[in-house]
Parts: structure tokens; C-alpha cells; sequence
């Protein structure tokens, strides 16, 4: 797993702050610099890159709050990066290309004083489904494979590969994955930092607590970043 400088907390200013995803498509053996000071995921869905040395090939991905330099491998790479940024700042792409597919506010308040980022993945076998449930933080998913439907809050939507969809963590959420095929979404979360290496689902019914899980996670990387702000 890339380390880079994930113990060093990012600074962010106090103003209201959003959770943002991007897709970034650089061209090619292009050269990137990333400044310390924002807190970052970052997954590599196509291609090869190399972050401050360090290979990171396809469905691979780390999470720093340092200084990153990048280089694209020969074939180009698609990138989905989530950043932990104030509103009003500015939107930047790797290379100059790319998309913002998804931005939401957050609070630290909502949270708590002390916080980290965690970048994972979550995948289902065929007809497979998260019982209803909550996290204890916010967090931005895309999906990487299959299909889901998310319900929460009274309504239910369906996604497929590329669709992304922000969980603000208290509202229970069902998620029903495809029932034919395997499914598996990429997800960057803003945690209490008491969470570090633990699980942050907490399941509304007492029944479902004891039953067996379909899905199954695997976690990249998690690093501490200073409080939000709280207005």
C-alpha cells in the first residue's frame, strides 16, 4: 500500500466545505503536481500511474494529504479522485481533463473533532444486498462494476458503472446490487478518527446485526485530517 505522507493532517480553511469527486482522464506520460494542505483519494479505474515513486496500477488506490507528484503511464489512466475542499475553491483537473460527477457539503460538527479519510471498496455477489443501515460519516460512492439501487429517505435510485451517489451517514440506507451479476462501487468517507481500522456500519434493525453479510470490503488506505468547519 502507497504510505506517501498520510500522517501528516491536511489544513483546510474555515469556511463551509465540500466532499468533491472528480474523474479525471489525463493524456498519456503526463507529469502532475499535487500541493500538500488537501485531503485526497485517489483510484486508479484505468491505467497505470506512478505517485511520488510509488506504481499504482488499475483498481489500485491510496489516500495522502501530502505533496504528490504523478506521472500517466504510456496508455493515459482514468482517475477517480475525491478531495476534501472549501466551496469556493477552484476546480482543477489532472492534466486539464476531466469532470466533477459529484460534489456535497459537509460538517465536522455532524462528525466529529477529530476525523480521517478512508478510501475502500464494497462488493456484492449476485443478488446480493446491504441490510438497512447507517455510517457514521458522509461519504461519496461510484460504482465500478454491476448495478445498484440505493433507497433511502423515501425515494430509491438505480446505478450503473460510472454512477456516483453521496450517503450523508445518519439517514438508513438499503442497498440492493444486481441480481444477476456481481457489483462492487469504489467509496470515499470523511470518519471520526476513532474508527481507524474498524467498520463504520451500524445496522438499524437488532435482527440483522447477527446475520450473515453478503458484501465484502477491501480498504486502500485511511489517513488523519484536521477538523471541518462548523459553519
Amino acid at each position: 500500500m502507497f504510505q506517501g505522507n498520510m500522517l501528516q493532517p491536511a489544513r483546510i480553511s474555515r469556511m463551509s466545505t465540500e466532499l468533491r469527486l472528480f474523474e479525471d482522464t489525463p493524456f498519456a506520460s503526463t507529469g502532475m503536481q499535487m500541493a500538500a494542505g488537501t485531503a485526497r483519494a485517489i483510484y486508479v479505474s484505468a491505467g497505470q500511474v506512478t505517485i511520488n515513486g510509488t506504481v499504482l496500477p488499475t483498481d489500485a488506490g491510496i489516500v495522502s494529504t501530502g505533496r504528490l507528484s504523478i506521472r500517466v503511464g504510456d496508455e493515459g489512466a482514468t482517475l477517480w479522485r475525491w478531495e476534501v475542499a472549501p466551496a469556493a475553491a477552484p476546480v482543477r483537473f489532472f492534466g486539464e481533463r476531466g469532470a466533477l460527477r459529484l460534489a456535497a457539503a459537509i460538517r465536522g460538527d455532524q462528525i466529529s473533532h477529530s476525523l480521517l479519510m478512508r478510501l475502500d471498496s464494497v462488493a456484492f455477489p449476485p443478488g446480493g444486498c446491504a441490510f438497512r443501515h447507517t455510517h457514521q460519516g458522509p461519504g461519496i460512492r461510484c460504482l465500478r462494476e454491476g448495478t445498484i439501487r440505493i433507497d433511502t429517505e423515501g425515494r430509491s435510485a438505480s446505478y450503473g458503472p460510472g454512477g456516483a451517489w453521496f450517503e450523508a451517514g445518519p439517514a438508513p440506507v438499503f442497498a440492493q446490487a444486481d441480481q444477476e451479476k456481481p457489483s462492487r462501487f469504489i467509496r470515499a468517507m470523511v470518519l471520526p478518527r476513532a474508527l481507524m481500522g474498524a467498520s463504520s456500519i451500524h445496522y438499524v434493525n437488532e435482527a440483522d446485526q447477527a446475520k450473515p453479510k453478503s458484501q465484502s470490503y477491501r480498504v486502500w488506505a485511511e489517513a488523519p485530517i484536521e477538523p471541518l468547519p462548523t459553519v
